[in-house]
């Protein structure tokens, strides 16, 4: 755990996906490692959630599912990690296969696309960009409301896109790294509250819940180390923010990151939200301005790079340390 061999994987992976993303001639062979995984979740959804079946029946079948899901994930990665050469070439092909577990790239174009569609068609242009990265209802923001939802979405997905596939590529390597994203993608297609995927997908939603622990914190510490080297930024509000904060968030993990940007900028995010037609009723993070605009998901945006930064820079130095 934590080797040598892990923190440079997992480096190299953020270096690549930062530097190229995931190459399109690539995904046209192969498609994206997500889209098996969600293929194989699909399926057994299919099979296995049946609406005659009782409650705790489609608790077990859901367990199951993922159980099978992360066995078959766990087994792909760890036959690529023992097909690979041991060599610098064997090194360089999984650090490539690592970096299609991460989303750095993406994250930042989807949220900046918010921004810009604000800018140049507005309101219209920014619910139609911000409905791609959202599950809430967009139907009746306005342009802070448009705003924030993007801010947050940066946020947690900083977290559980970024940080967490990166967290346990470093410390299990490709095998962690791809069970992790396998655990996640679970959660997004059938992790929810609703009367289809509330029992089949509860066991998704908590192990989800608990391999996104350690990455929470590490995503504030992040956005708070990154905050002292960003103009207009403040470590000490983020600081606060977080203790203050994060533990009141309805999730025990999208608190975290979301509190500490929040103080950091001295926004308001989370609070009351439209899920599915539905209200929730969610506590603020952070006590500045909920009155966001499109400058000010660019300025989220900043300190989002230099906190991915900030990531690579400790990776870098534990396995300066590693090495030593």
């Amino acid at each position: 755990m934590f080797s040598a061999f892990t923190l440079a994987l997992a480096l190299a992976a953020l270096l690549f996906e930062a530097l190229i993303g995931y190459p399109a001639p690539v995904y046209a062979v192969l498609r994206h490692p997500v889209s098996w995984i969600g293929a194989l979740i699909a399926r057994l959804e299919q099979m296995l959630n049946r609406p005659e079946f009782s409650r705790d029946r489609r608790k077990v079948l859901g367990a199951l599912s993922l159980m099978i899901v992360l066995a078959v994930t766990g087994e792909v990665a760890r036959l690529l990690s023992d097909w690979a050469p041991q060599n610098w070439f064997g090194f360089i092909v999984l650090a490539v296969l690592a970096s299609s577990l991460v989303a750095q790239r993406s994250l930042y174009e989807h949220v900046a696309a918010v921004a810009e569609a604000l800018e140049r068609e507005g309101l219209a242009g920014g619910r139609e960009k911000v409905a791609m990265i959202v599950g809430r209802d967009v139907s009746a923001l306005d342009v802070a409301g448009v705003s924030r939802a993007a801010v947050e979405s940066l946020a947690e997905n900083f977290s559980d896109g970024i940080v967490a596939p990166a967290f346990w590529t470093a410390a299990l390597g490709l095998p962690g790294g791809a069970l992790y994203k396998a655990a996640n993608t679970a959660d997004s297609m059938i992790g929810h509250r609703n009367e289809r995927y509330k029992d089949f997908g509860w066991a998704a939603a908590r192990f989800d819940d608990l391999v996104n622990l350690p990455a929470s914190r590490l995503a504030a510490l992040w956005i708070i180390l990154a905050a002292a080297f960003t103009p207009r930024a403040e470590w000490r509000a983020a600081w606060v923010a977080v203790g203050r904060d994060a533990g009141k968030h309805r999730s025990p993990n999208a608190g975290w990151p979301e509190a500490a940007l929040a103080g950091a900028l001295g926004f308001k995010l989370a609070g009351p939200r439209v899920y599915g037609g539905e209200m929730v009723d969610d506590v603020y993070m952070g006590d500045g301005r909920a009155e966001l605009d499109a400058a000010d998901i660019r300025r989220a945006l900043t300190l989002y790079r230099r906190a991915c930064a900030a990531q690579m820079l400790v990776l870098a130095g534990l396995l300066v340390i590693a090495l030593g």
